[in-house]
């Protein structure tokens, strides 16, 4: 009995000790307006309940930087739970996630794109008597970040947006800009437009929203790769929002938790009745007006990027962890199973809106738990 005593003090002592690490975590993190202590305790909790089964030894993964702050509080609960497995996410962009994953590389990679057909019947290759499968876990606005002096508050439209990052608008004292910002005392200062230099899903994300709200605006067929000339480039979304923060007069696309410390957000007139702001309940909200237009055990889905609900933030993404149905390798299969039933768990999701994501809504994040459940 006292042995027991001393085991329950041991875990309460460890369960205060993760609350606090995370606590802190969450007050560096970017804020959107939730309650981030509440994400912190939820952490807490999530470290104690953890399901370890046989999970043990190294799980390498790749792909989505859009998640990489998601993937690395993750981590550090997972890991601080199950001991004997170390989890390594690389981050290396959408398309590398999909490669090393298709390649047979990877345990499990990150996309914030569903699978195409050709990476679907590559991955039959990997995935012994089974396919890689969509998994929608981590969701997120994508902020339209720009750094602009005297100008704390920028409205911005699609057509507006897909003139600036083509180059048609190029000085901030543009007349279409004025037209929508009529109060902001705008300079006459160049416009430095930032995108991604890798494939991204980030990319493929922004560019869907000025496809099917600025098609005429925007005359390109979209994809992981930028297409449009001209503009500054930077590796990853770190790489972007450290150039925008750098650089007066600069404009870029990144996750809402990488907007953040220097650069402000735009506001976007979708048509509703005000103008809205990136966040995670707006981009919860969005979500939550997808459908699943996967099959079997995929679950893709498709955002209406066109939406004018109110309060909903149409420039979002969903992160996907694609692994396969069956056919996963015997000695990564209890650990990535662990891991993505806890990312996928209440306590897991908890965590996302206290730095900068969006959790995934309950009647989309039931069917992902049952489909992990299911993995061979």
């Amino acid at each position: 009995m006292k042995l027991q005593r001393m085991n329950r003090r041991a875990l309460t002592l460890g369960a205060l000790a993760v609350s606090g690490a995370l606590a802190l975590t969450a007050c560096g993190s970017d804020d959107t307006g939730s309650n981030t202590a509440g994400g912190g305790s939820s952490s807490a909790a999530a470290a104690s309940d953890i399901k370890c089964d046989d999970a043990k030894g190294q799980l390498l993964a790749d792909g989505s930087s859009a998640q990489k702050n998601a993937i690395d509080a993750w981590v550090k609960n997972f890991t601080q739970a199950c001991k004997g497995v170390q989890v390594n996410y690389k981050g290396g962009g959408s398309g590398a996630g999909v490669t090393a994953f298709t390649q047979g590389q990877v345990a499990f990679a990150g996309s914030d794109s569903a699978l195409k057909e050709d990476a679907i019947a590559d991955s039959k290759k990997v995935c012994t008597g089974g396919q890689g499968i969509d998994l929608p876990m981590v969701g997120g606005p994508i902020a339209v970040a720009y750094n602009l002096s005297g100008v704390d508050n920028l409205v911005l439209d699609a057509a507006t947006i897909a003139k600036i990052f083509d180059g048609k608008i190029t000085n901030w004292n543009d007349a279409a800009i004025k037209k929508l910002n009529p109060d902001a005392t705008l300079p006459d200062l160049k416009i430095q437009p930032y995108h991604r230099s890798d494939e991204s899903g980030t990319t493929d994300n922004f560019t869907k929203y000025l496809i099917a709200t600025a098609k005429s605006d925007w005359p390109y067929e979209g994809g992981k790769a930028w297409q449009a000339k001209g503009g500054q480039s930077a590796s990853g979304s770190s790489g972007v929002a450290q150039g925008v923060k750098q650089t007066n007069g600069a404009i870029g696309y990144m996750e809402l938790s990488y907007a953040k410390d220097g650069v402000s957000t735009v506001s976007l007139n979708t048509g509703a009745a005000a103008p809205v702001k990136a966040s995670s309940d707006g981009a919860t909200k969005a979500i939550a007006d997808a459908k699943i237009v996967g099959t079997g055990n995929d679950l893709a889905l498709k955002i209406n990027y066109a939406t004018k609900a109110e309060g909903a933030y149409p420039i979002t993404l969903v992160t996907y962890e694609i692994v396969c149905d069956k056919g996963n390798k015997a000695d990564t299969l209890p650990a990535t199973k662990a891991f993505l039933r806890y990312i996928a768990s209440e306590d897991g999701q908890s965590i996302l809106s206290g730095i900068g994501y969006a959790p995934i809504p309950d009647a989309i994040i039931s069917k992902v738990r049952t489909t992990v459940e299911g993995l061979s």
